[in-house]
């Protein structure tokens, strides 16, 4: 992704950064752990490998997410938040994660988060 070079403020570069249905999955998964490249597709529903790769290249490229690549066969690879960037915004993610739990709870759909074993973290 092409960043562009004027921003009204901080926040809006930070949005443009993490922008899109998987980012922010991606990163809130990876704060459970370091993850191989098949880990995280399974553990993230509907998400393509292609679409996976992309966004996690981004990722990288913004300093969010790192990579340890393990020599030998076969071949492994683990992503993970890198100590500064990476780690500081899940304690965004995570203020938004409980807007989403209020509102749906809010709005009747408290059996959504049962189903899908949701918990605040």
């Amino acid at each position: 992704m092409k960043m562009r070079q004027n921003y009204t403020c901080p926040l809006e570069l930070v949005h443009d950064m993490i922008k899109g249905k998987w980012k922010p999955i991606i990163l809130w998964r990876l704060r459970l752990g370091p993850a191989s490249l098949s880990k995280l597709e399974q553990d993230i529903e509907e998400i393509t490998q292609k679409m996976l790769l992309e966004h996690l290249k981004e990722l990288m490229e913004y300093g969010f997410v790192g990579k340890n690549t393990y020599h030998g066969y076969p071949l492994h690879v683990e992503y993970f938040l890198t100590a500064d960037m990476g780690e500081k915004i899940i304690d965004a993610l995570r203020i938004m994660q409980h807007i989403g739990i209020e509102y749906l709870k809010k709005n009747g759909k408290e059996q959504e988060l049962i189903l899908k074993n949701v918990v605040p973290d």
